[in-house]
Parts: C-alpha cells; sequence; structure tokens
C-alpha cells in the first residue's frame, strides 16, 4: 500500500497544519502558493503538488477543507479559484437568520458545495496521496476527534468508509454560524451510535499544529515518527492575527452576560494560539519565533532539554495598519475590522492580495531547509533558491 510505505518509511518528515477562520483561510492559501512556488523552482518540477512534499497535512474548519484538498494532490491555484466561490456562496447574508435561535448560515449551501468538490471520497480513499488529520469536537462528550488515515491506526478501519465531506463539514460547524453535524460511528461493541460534532475552532486546537506533533510522535498513535530538528519539520500557518487594545471589562450588571458571551470564543482562541505558540518554541529550533510577550521574548534563548524536537515555521499575516505599513507588504486597504471578519465574504479578494503579499515578504526560501528536500523528488536542477523572487 503506496500510502502505508510513505508513512512508515524512515527518513525526514514534513508536517503543515492550517489554522480555522472563516473566509480567512484565503490569507493561508497565500502562503501555501509560495511553498509550492519554492519547492517547483527548488526541485525542478513544475507540477508538483503540496501533497508531494508534506507527510502529514492537518487542518481545523476551514482550516480542514483546504488541508483536505491539498491531500487529495490538488494545486494551491485550484484550491484559490474553488475557495473564492466557495465563500461567496455559503456566507451569503439572510435577514432572517441571526444566529440566535437557528444557524446564522445555511449548512445545505456548504454541505452542497463540499459535496461538489469532495464527491464520495472517504477518509481511506486511495485518491488520498499523503497523511491527513481532520480535527473535529464531539459536542456530546466535550472531546477533540482528530480523524486521520493512517492505515495502522486503532480506528481506522471502522473510519475508513467515512465520507470526506462529512467529516470537513464536522470540522466547519461553528456554533451559531452552521448547525452541528451528526456522524454515525460504530462502537468497539458493534452498536452504532449518531454523535454530533461541531467546529474543531471549539478548542485548543483551532490552530492544530500542537495536536498534529503529538499525533506524529507519541506512541499511542501510529506514526511514531522520530524527532529532531533534522527529522521532522512541522509548517504552521494562521488566517490573520492582530493585537487586542483598549479593550474594558463590561459590568455583567448594566449589559448582562450575553456581553460576556459573545467575547469568550476569541479570547480562549487567542489563549490557546499563545500557548501553542509558546510550547513550539520552546521544543524547536525556529527562524520565525515571534514574540510571546515583552517578557519572555521569543524563547531563542530556551529550549526544553537543550535539544530541539523539531524544525518549526510559523506563518501569519498581521491584520493591522501599522503593522502591514511596518512590513511595507501593501498599502491597506479598506476597513481591518471588517477583514477581521469570518463571515465577510465581500472582503475576500482584498484578504487574498494580501496574503499573497505577505507571504513574499515573510517567507524567504532559505526557511525550508534543505535537509527535508524529498529525495524522491529531487532533481539535477541548477535552479538556486535565488531564483525566487
Amino acid at each position: 500500500m503506496y500510502l502505508l510505505d510513505r508513512l512508515n518509511r524512515k527518513g525526514p518528515k514534513r508536517i503543515l497544519s492550517l489554522d480555522g477562520g472563516g473566509v480567512r483561510g484565503i490569507l493561508s492559501l497565500g502562503f501555501l502558493a509560495r511553498i509550492e512556488m519554492i519547492l517547483q523552482q527548488r526541485l525542478n518540477k513544475q507540477d508538483l503538488v503540496l501533497a508531494d512534499y508534506f507527510d502529514l497535512i492537518g487542518g481545523t474548519s476551514t482550516g480542514a477543507i483546504i488541508a483536505a484538498a491539498l491531500a487529495q494532490g490538488h494545486s494551491v491555484r485550484k484550491i484559490q479559484e474553488e475557495y473564492l466561490q466557495l465563500g461567496k456562496k455559503v456566507f451569503e447574508p439572510d435577514l432572517l437568520r441571526r444566529g440566535l435561535l437557528r444557524s446564522r448560515y445555511k449548512e445545505d449551501v456548504l454541505e452542497e458545495s463540499l459535496s461538489d468538490f469532495f464527491g464520495d471520497e472517504t477518509l481511506g480513499s486511495e485518491n488520498i496521496k499523503t497523511g491527513l488529520c481532520i480535527v473535529t469536537k464531539r459536542a456530546d462528550t466535550n472531546s477533540v476527534w482528530p480523524f486521520f488515515n493512517h492505515p495502522e491506526g486503532r480506528y481506522y478501519e471502522k473510519n475508513k468508509g467515512l465520507l470526506l465531506r462529512n467529516l470537513v463539514l464536522a470540522s466547519t460547524a461553528a456554533p451559531s454560524y452552521f448547525e452541528s453535524k451528526i456522524i454515525p460511528l460504530s462502537t468497539t461493541g458493534g452498536l452504532d451510535i449518531k454523535p454530533e460534532f461541531i467546529d474543531g475552532g471549539v478548542s485548543m486546537f483551532n490552530n492544530p499544529a500542537m495536536l498534529l506533533f503529538m499525533l506524529a510522535t507519541l506512541k499511542g498513535y501510529p506514526f511514531q515518527w522520530q524527532t529532531g530538528a533534522d527529522n521532522l519539520l512541522l509548517v504552521s500557518i494562521g488566517t490573520g492575527c492582530w493585537e487586542v487594545k483598549g479593550r474594558r471589562a463590561i459590568p455583567f450588571i448594566a449589559h448582562g452576560g450575553i456581553s460576556w458571551a459573545k467575547a469568550i470564543p476569541d479570547m480562549l482562541i487567542s489563549e490557546a494560539q499563545l500557548f501553542s505558540e509558546q510550547l513550539l518554541q520552546l521544543v524547536s529550533q525556529s527562524p520565525t519565533a515571534s514574540e510571546i510577550d515583552v517578557e519572555v521574548g521569543n524563547l531563542s534563548t530556551d529550549l526544553l532539554g537543550g535539544t530541539a524536537w523539531l524544525s518549526y515555521l510559523r506563518y501569519d499575516v498581521p491584520l493591522d495598519e501599522k503593522a502591514i505599513v511596518a512590513l511595507r507588504m501593501v498599502e491597506p486597504e479598506g476597513d481591518m475590522k471588517k477583514m477581521r471578519k469570518m463571515d465577510d465574504a465581500d472582503q475576500m479578494h482584498k484578504l487574498n492580495k494580501l496574503g499573497q503579499a505577505a507571504a513574499g515578504r515573510l517567507m524567504p526560501p532559505f526557511h525550508l531547509p534543505r535537509a527535508f528536500d524529498p529525495p524522491a523528488i529531487l532533481s539535477s536542477s541548477n535552479g538556486s533558491e535565488e531564483a525566487v523572487p
């Protein structure tokens, strides 16, 4: 079996992690297009796709859509084209739906779009070219469920027939935006259950990078890849970031608990992202290490155990006018508050332009270590990294 041979093959392994973030997922596609172009030129293989390079691709919510498409061997350009159309169809405003008593958007539109793209492909399909992980959360048990396609996984035989589109739909079922997704499963005793799943972003893993690292290395999972800066590469792509300033506590008596309830998801996602970044910087070798805070800095002088467990790259787009100007990426366009929303499809073309500019500015070719160039697709190309602008 090709996939099993690939996942169990000795040698360096490469992981790609994709954040959730609604329509802002178009930002991550700018970085993915950049990676694809760098590798095509470096390896002198113009038809190379990211499934040829990464051995495990995982994502949460909108990241799950992109991850599943990449794992099937689609080019980033094709996914960008489909993604722009998807956003317009799925996030069409409906004045009769406010997300209070029912979901804000019609899940049947998203389901139809995913069905058109993924068809009847299953988690165990031979058309999936590489390792794939779709991050979901089971609502009735409040537990994160990473569905992955390693043939030696404990639940692979039970899960391999699950439709890819349904798993992606479950991962994107953000509360108040879309209805939860019921996926029938078989238990160990042979009984069928019908648990409800919601967006994997309603957890510590809207950014699934740490989860994918654990999936790849813990003994309870089948991958069990060797750690080390020259053995494991993790590339993590975000969907926009910004600094929150000036927020003040809102008294419960004056405004009621609903004001706090609206703010809690963003608070938790932000805190989980920061914690994940701290942990990964603490155990990795990383040229993209960012400042955690003014007290501890970017952890460049801290390394747990004294030895790096992996090489780690993290990329994100600052959705802040001052940061964009400072990076000299592009002239800021439009209202940043609107661009930060996860469901404003009208902002997608601006976000797409910004994502491509940020990738060109923040991702030099040398960030991708040559130690991880796959021998199977190396050529005698005389191309150099300097050829990539």
